[in-house]
C-alpha cells in the first residue's frame, strides 16, 4: 500500500492517494499569510489507515515551508495538534467553523 499526499491547489485542498486512489482531502483556505484547515474527510473503506494523520503532517510541513501560521478550525486537525504540541508553534488559532 502506497500513500501519497500532495497539494491540490486549483481545489484548495491536500489530497491523500493509496495506490492511485483518492483516499481523503484536507480543504484549506489562504489569506494574509495564513492557512486555515477547514475540513478533513477520508472515506469509510481508508480509514484507519493513517490517512487523516497524513494529510494534516503533510499541511502543517507545507505551512512551515511557505511560512505560513495555521488557523485549525476542523476538528480532527484540533485533536491532532493536541497529541503533536510541537506543531503549535505556528498555529495562530483554533476555533470552531461556526464561532
Amino acid at each position: 500500500m502506497s500513500l501519497v499526499v500532495t497539494d491540490a491547489p486549483e481545489r484548495q485542498r491536500y489530497e491523500a492517494h493509496i495506490d492511485g486512489v483518492l483516499a481523503g482531502v484536507l480543504e484549506y483556505k489562504v489569506k494574509q499569510a495564513r492557512l486555515a484547515l477547514i475540513h478533513t474527510e477520508v472515506p469509510p473503506e481508508f480509514e484507519g489507515h493513517g490517512v487523516a494523520a497524513a494529510i494534516t503532517r503533510f499541511a502543517l510541513a507545507d505551512a512551515r515551508r511557505r511560512e505560513l501560521k495555521v488557523i485549525a478550525i476542523c476538528p480532527y486537525v484540533r485533536r491532532y495538534l493536541e497529541s503533536h504540541p510541537d506543531d503549535l508553534d505556528i498555529v495562530v488559532g483554533m476555533s470552531d467553523a461556526g464561532s
